[in-house]
This record gives structure tokens, sequence and C-alpha cells, in this order.
């Protein structure tokens, strides 16, 4: 990872400065020199498009030169260029016999960012990088133990508490959803909890974020197809690795704030006695499912954990997956679908949030009306709803929660259950 820092041992830089804005400049151009290359990025413009022009500049200088001197800027656009540098830097190597080593490795910062906000910036990529690795890894290398074992990884670094509950605990606590889709595995289920309590937290109740952990998905018995379907689904548990790092920066940014992730992880496969359409299943909370579609699993194993959030007296819930093929139809891949019934001040201050940092949503309605869809001739309920309104088919276990339907990943794109 790049680093940023105030100070640097190498005589020669490549330069980045932002410049006035001009009847003949242009929005970003660069030079070549003797010591390397000279960008200039026009002030004034959108944020995100400096972080694209962040990423030009990291491609530049990737395989080519060591350092690179910011040398002016505003606050909020020297930030987003670093930021747009250090989140371009990530490469997935892991499984190359002769992984590629970086020649750019730090950015020398003039400009007026503070070194606590230097230090956010590489402890946001930090986590932003170990969901990306997770997501990436392959279900050969990373099962749901493995899974957890990285969120205890997580914790040891940052110094925050986890606790894996394994197959028979989970049996213990009935957990009927995560069971079923497990059922078709060789390899067992596990429940992660994952808790950061500071003891200046300023919530007296904590913040639950639940995470789906598929950590490959066939489709079950209800196969997917695989091209453009099940090939991408090493990266099902994005929800938990993303809910895990959340946790993680919180942690190393000694955030004052009370969180808990609660992270459920298998995998769903047509092997053994894999659970099948017709099935009824007993959820945690007693309520039963009638499954019509073993690929509507990331549904089953979120209803335990939801229902599970509720020992923790939450003040909110917010839920992360890559669910439904529907949200992708909806919206494309340039935003997330939120939903649920939290306040709307609560959705208004995640949607101002999300856009400043370009990772939008787009709330969708969540009404009772959907409930008639979930309804079963022989059970309390179905796991798919009709053809129409999929996505806002389904359930939440209590007031104030947010649920998100994922359509883009921190890599890939995931759009299906």
């Amino acid at each position: 990872m790049l680093v940023l820092t105030k100070k640097s041992k190498n005589s020669t830089h490549s330069v980045v400065r932002f410049v006035p804005k001009t009847d003949n400049s242009k929005e970003f151009e660069y030079y070549k020199t003797k010591e390397g290359f000279e960008f200039e990025i026009q002030e004034g413009q959108d944020l995100e498009q400096i972080r694209i022009h962040a990423h030009a500049i990291e491609k530049h200088l990737h395989d080519s030169q060591v350092s690179l001197l910011l040398e002016n800027g505003s606050i909020d656009e020297a930030y987003a260029l670093l930021e747009g540098l250090l989140l371009s830097s990530y490469r997935f190597t892991q499984h190359f016999s002769k992984p590629e080593t970086a020649k750019f490795t730090e950015v020398v910062v003039k400009a007026g960012v503070s070194q606590a906000q230097l230090t956010e910036l590489e402890n946001i990529a930090k986590a932003v990088f170990k969901t990306r690795d997770l997501v990436n890894t392959p279900v050969s290398h990373l099962n749901a133990e493995q899974l957890a074992q990285a969120v205890i990884e997580m914790g040891k670094e940052a110094n925050f508490d986890v606790k894996v509950l394994e197959e028979t605990q989970i049996e213990t606590l009935k957990m009927g959803g995560l069971l079923a889709v497990n059922k078709g595995s060789i390899d067992p289920p596990t429940f992660t909890i994952a808790e950061y309590k500071p003891k200046n937290a300023k919530n007296k109740q904590p913040i639950v974020l639940v995470g789906k952990g598929v950590v490959y998905d066939t489709g079950g018995l209800s196969l997917k197809p695989t091209p453009g379907s099940m090939d991408t689904m090493k990266g099902d548990m994005a929800g938990a690795a993303t809910m895990a790092a959340v946790v993680y920066l919180a942690a190393l940014q000694k955030l004052p704030v009370h969180i808990v992730a609660l992270l459920p992880a298998t995998d769903n496969r047509p092997g053994g006695n894999a659970y099948a359409p017709g099935d009824v299943i007993t959820m945690f909370d007693g309520t039963t499912v009638e499954v019509l579609n073993t690929d509507a699993e990331g549904r089953m194993i979120l209803a335990d954990a939801l229902a599970y959030s509720k020992k923790f007296d939450p003040a909110l819930v917010i839920d992360a997956a890559t669910l439904t093929g529907a949200a992708l139809r909806a919206i494309g891949t340039e935003a997330s679908i939120v939903m649920g019934n939290a306040a709307d001040s609560i959705f208004e201050n995640l949607e101002k949030s999300a856009t400043a940092v370009h990772e939008r949503v787009v709330r969708f309605p969540f009404w009772d009306d959907y409930k008639k869809h979930m309804k079963s001739k022989i059970a309390d309920l179905k796991n798919i709803g009709g053809p129409g309104g999929d996505s806002n088919s389904r359930p939440l276990p209590r007031k104030g929660s947010i649920l998100t339907n994922s359509t883009t990943g921190p890599i890939d794109t995931l759009n299906s259950e």
C-alpha cells in the first residue's frame, strides 16, 4: 500500500499540482520530465473527478517511479486526490507464482492535509483492501471457517472482540436458515460476532451490522448458470467482509461508537443432503419458511442473523448483502439499493454520506403491501416473492433497520443471490 508522508528521503519525485482554471487549461494534463512526470489538475472540479484523475496518475507511476510530491491544493481536493491514489494502488497478487512489486510506494504531501487525516486515509485504505482481498479470494482458499479466522485476525490487529460460533453452537441456537443452506456442503458453517465497545462510546445501544457471508454460491439445487453468474460467486460474501472491515476501521480510528457485526457464513452447494425446493425450514425466531428456490439463500442466513440481533437491543440494524439480480436490473452498477423501516433522518444521513464519497444509494420502498408476496400456503412465509418487486419482498426483524442490496462489490459486479 502507498505510504503518505510529510517528509521523504527520496530526492527525485514526480509532481502533482492543482492549477487555476483558465480559458486554455484542461481538467487534467501531464508532461514527462527528467525527474519523472508533472501532473496538473484544474481546481474546482467535482471530487469524484479528482479521484478519477488520481487513478490515471497511479497507472502512470505504478511501474515507473517511487515517489510523488503533492505540491498544493485545498484540503478537500488534496484529500480526494490522496484517496484516489491509495484506492487505485490496490492489486490482488496473492495467487501469482511471481507477484509484481510496485515501484510507486509513497506520496509526499505538502498540501494542507493534517497528519490525522493522512492516518485516517491510510486506515480507510487498509479496511478497503482487507475487504477486497477477502472478496477476491476463491473458495478453495476461503471457506466459512477461514473467513471467520480472517475476522479474528482483524480483531487482534485492531483490538476488538471476535467470537465464532461453530456448527454445534449454531445447531443449539436452532438457526434453521443457516443450517439449511449449509446442508449441501462438506464444510461447516460459522456465525461470527465481532464487537467494538470503547469505554467512551456515545451510544448506549449498539449499532448492529449484519453481513451476508456466502463464501461460494452455486445456487444449490436451483443451480446457477456458470458464465456471468456462478463464476463470480466467490464474492457472495462481500457483505460479511464489508461489515467486518467497518468494525476494523472503527477500532483503528478509535471511534467513540459501540458496534456489533453479525456474520453468518457458509457455502451453498447442491451436494449431500442439500436443502431442496419444497422444504419447510424453521428459523431462529420460530418462523417457518417454505423454500421455493435454493438460490434465494442469502435471505435465509440473514434472517437468522437479523433475528439474533434483537439480543443486543440495538439502536439501529444495518444489513449489507450481494442479494438479488433484481437490484441490478433496477439501477445497474452505478449505486446500491437501500430500503427498510429506520427513521427518514437516518436514510437522509446515509444518502448524504454515500453521495459525498460517490458510493451512491437509491432508496426503494418497503411498504406493508409487499408482505402479501411472501405468503405461503403451507408455512408462515415463502423464501421468494412474486415476479415483480422481489427485492422489496423480504421481512425485517424490527423497527429501525436498513437493508442494503448491493449491485456492486469492492471489485467485481456482484448481482445475484
